[in-house]
């Protein structure tokens, strides 16, 4: 049932962290757990079955957890040891093991990740952090949203980011991709229709620009057309898709360059 006031989720007491997208969310627990609930046609809540559910149930196996992030239909956890464990569908890799199966409904190993210590996850693909400041990604890439300077329509297992080296942080929107790097400076790559990578064009990118004008960034987000960043921990700028007004700066039309949000500076 459908309510207009939040209600507390079933058994969940001990969260740190929690991902959402449009038809489950995932809760990352203190103890290292995952739990998830909502859609699971394809193994979305990773607990070996495909039966919705409209309380949280464990995903199997995962006891060791310190991030947890949801794409359209899969998602991914980055573990303690440096590992990243995907479920759910599969059909462009986006599991990251290797094949393209339909689907799996319990948590499969990224193939050669190790060292990982960031993770995101867009509609069709996911990446992280790797070797401390490099990124991977992997799954859906036919908008250029792995970054790899090739565009190739997949990638099975993960493949390197071009000319990554000092990533800080790492943000998927559907099918475009940023990172914070380690000067506070900001890059993007992928999908550009409404401007989301943010440089003035509207042209996809295969590898890594800049964004320009943007410095000492602390954070960032991003949604199916549009980015947002703070920037030196207080003031906001967002671009990309705006038809309903998502920039927040009073107006509905796309930007492809960040534009301030007025109130949060």
């Amino acid at each position: 049932t459908d309510s207009r006031v939040p209600v507390a989720v079933v058994g969940i007491a001990n969260a740190t962290a929690i991902a959402a997208s449009n038809f489950q969310t995932c809760a990352l627990l203190a103890d290292g757990g995952v739990s998830c609930w909502g859609f699971n046609g394809q193994g979305q809540l990773g607990n070996g079955t495909t039966t919705d559910s409209s309380v949280p149930v464990p995903v199997t196996g995962i006891t060791d957890a310190t991030a947890v992030a949801i794409g359209n239909s899969h998602s991914c956890a980055l573990l303690a040891d440096g590992g990243v464990s995907c479920w759910g569908i599969n059909q462009w890799g986006q599991l990251g093991n290797g094949t393209a199966s339909w689907f799996s409904n319990v948590p499969v190993e990224v193939s050669g990740l190790s060292n990982a210590t960031g993770l995101a996850v867009g509609y069709a693909h996911a990446c992280a952090i790797v070797d401390g400041g490099g990124a991977v990604c992997w799954g859906q890439g036919g908008y250029g949203q792995l970054g790899d300077g090739v565009r190739p329509s997949y990638a099975l297992v993960p493949v390197a980011v071009a000319g990554m080296t000092d990533a800080t942080a790492l943000i998927a929107g559907d099918r475009h991709t940023c990172a914070i790097l380690g000067n506070g400076d900001m890059s993007c790559w992928g999908s550009n229709w409404f401007g989301q990578l943010g440089n003035g064009t509207n042209d996809e990118s295969i590898a890594p620009i800049a964004v320009p004008g943007i410095t000492g960034v602390t954070d960032l987000a991003a949604g199916t057309g549009h980015t947002c960043v703070i920037v030196d921990d207080e003031a906001v700028s967002c671009w990309g898709h705006n038809a309903s007004g998502q920039l927040g700066n009073g107006t509905t039309m796309s930007s492809n360059v960040p534009v301030p949000v007025p109130g949060l500076s």
